[in-house]
């Protein structure tokens, strides 16, 4: 294979934010530039990655929230895997397969300069298709691990809705069947 290297395929127009705008600006945000992330940024440094994961997460949980007064940073993750932009495509794969991450920011003498996703990398090289397969069985896999390792089905009261049901364990959180339907 070609040696390619990060800043090659990377995304240099990313979209941030700042770690103190709230999650309903954020929201809105990554509407308008139809993307499914956020780099939170100070200056130049990275601190945190919001996706839109985590901004249902925060729905979900707790539906009562205003998501005006709740900071980006606050249900951001925070420990992050990066890359610099002279690494090889395989070593970013490699990291992203060990951090069980979709996306990796740049990061240049600790500044950040962009971020590389799967969606890069199969542009750029589309043989890869099948290693990054693997990584999505991988989180597949431990998906299902984590359900086995529960014992189902559990009684009792919905972190939702607060009624008295069996639960079904979605993203750490115990709902009655109700509850999860809504969300998906």
């Amino acid at each position: 294979m070609i040696r390619i290297s990060v800043g090659d395929v990377m995304t240099r127009n990313f979209v941030s934010a700042s770690p103190t705008d709230s999650l309903y600006k954020c929201a809105k945000k990554m509407a308008r530039e139809r993307v499914d992330s956020l780099l939170l940024t100070e200056k130049k440094h990275l601190v945190g990655i919001l996706t839109s994961r985590d901004v249902l997460w925060a729905i979900t949980k707790k539906p009562g929230l205003d998501l005006k007064k709740i900071r980006s940073i606050d249900i951001a993750t925070r420990k992050l895997a990066v890359i610099k932009p002279s690494a090889d495509i395989s070593q970013a794969i490699e990291k992203m397969r060990a951090s069980n991450f979709r996306r990796l920011p740049v990061l240049s003498k600790g500044e950040l300069i962009g971020v590389v996703t799967v969606k890069d990398i199969l542009a750029i090289e589309p043989d890869l298709y099948a290693e990054i397969r693997s990584l999505m069985d991988i989180r597949e896999e431990e998906r299902k691990k984590e359900q086995a390792e529960t014992s189902w089905p559990l009684e009792g009261i919905c972190e939702n809705c607060g009624s008295l049901s069996e639960l079904l364990k979605v993203e750490d959180n115990l709902l009655c069947p109700d509850c999860r339907d809504e969300m998906y």
